[in-house]
């Protein structure tokens, strides 16, 4: 079986069982990541699939995250998105492999026809229903937009972007896998205990959160306070899981997007 046939939503215990179980060989390493990022192939009872494997031992130390590994946080990651119903983050779970433990996440394949949902377009072709949030200029001078889709798919990203106090979600971390699902990856700078949103996605900034949000924040705050709380416990501190709980809160009381902060930067670098 490929990776494009194994899909995270159709068959995500035989996707799990593969990324805990399966024979891992390194294919190579992804050299635009900033850590260790090497693709392989994992194998398992006549399966096959392409996996994200990120050891620990590769993780370069970061300031403002001290406590935790940037692995641990993937996981978690994947555990919010699954209990929220979503399935937002492909697959992911924590094993050893070739360069000791760290985090396994299942391949997401891109179609080459696949639409863009984020990118930089000319200041004056916004396409329709698409949200400019940042402006900007290319080598010549020319003006840009940086933009997104008012996607419902992506909606939700940005939603469960909040939630996790993602301080990372550039336009690359976007995929839109063969099945046409939105999936969001690189979570390894999530869950601070301080507020550390930087996204692309504020093209929903201050507006009212839709009913399948407000009712996936209703389940997740239930979630959390009980088996997903003490699964997250695993891989975060009780201070990040705790203000995780308060994160959903504040959501729920509120009703509406988060604003972009004034007071740290908004958007990651690169944005793409």
């Amino acid at each position: 079986m490929t990776s494009s046939e194994l899909q995270p939503r159709h068959d995500g215990d035989a996707a799990l069982r593969l990324l805990r179980d399966g024979e891992l060989d390194i294919e190579g390493r992804l050299v635009d990541a900033s850590n260790t990022t090497l693709r392989g192939i994992l194998t398992l009872d006549g399966r096959t699939a392409r996996c994200v494997y990120k050891p620990v031992r590769g993780e370069r130390p970061l300031w403002d995250f001290p406590d935790g590994t940037l692995a641990g946080r993937e996981v978690a990651a994947y555990l919010v998105s699954r209990a929220s119903g979503w399935d937002l983050v492909p697959p992911t779970v924590l094993r050893d492999g070739p360069f000791g433990p760290g985090s396994c996440q299942l391949w997401i394949d891109e179609p080459s026809d696949a639409e863009p949902l984020v990118g930089f377009v000319p200041a004056t072709e916004v396409p329709p229903r698409w949200f400019p949030v940042a402006a900007a200029r290319d080598d010549d001078g020319a003006a840009y937009a940086l933009a997104h889709a008012d996607d419902p798919r992506l909606a939700r990203l940005a939603v469960l972007d909040a939630v996790l106090n993602n301080a990372d979600r550039k336009g690359g971390h976007v995929l839109v896998g063969p099945d046409d699902r939105l999936y969001g990856v690189d979570h390894g700078v999530c869950f601070h205990v301080e507020e550390k949103l930087r996204t692309v996605l504020w093209g929903w900034a201050g507006r009212q959160l839709p009913p399948d949000a407000v009712a996936m924040l209703g389940t997740l705050a239930g979630l959390v306070a009980g088996e997903l709380g003490e699964e997250l416990a695993e891989h975060l501190t009780l201070g990040e899981v705790a203000e995780l709980a308060a994160r959903v809160d504040r959501l729920r009381e509120t009703g509406r997007y988060p604003q972009p902060p004034r007071d740290w930067p908004a958007m990651p670098w690169p944005p793409m």
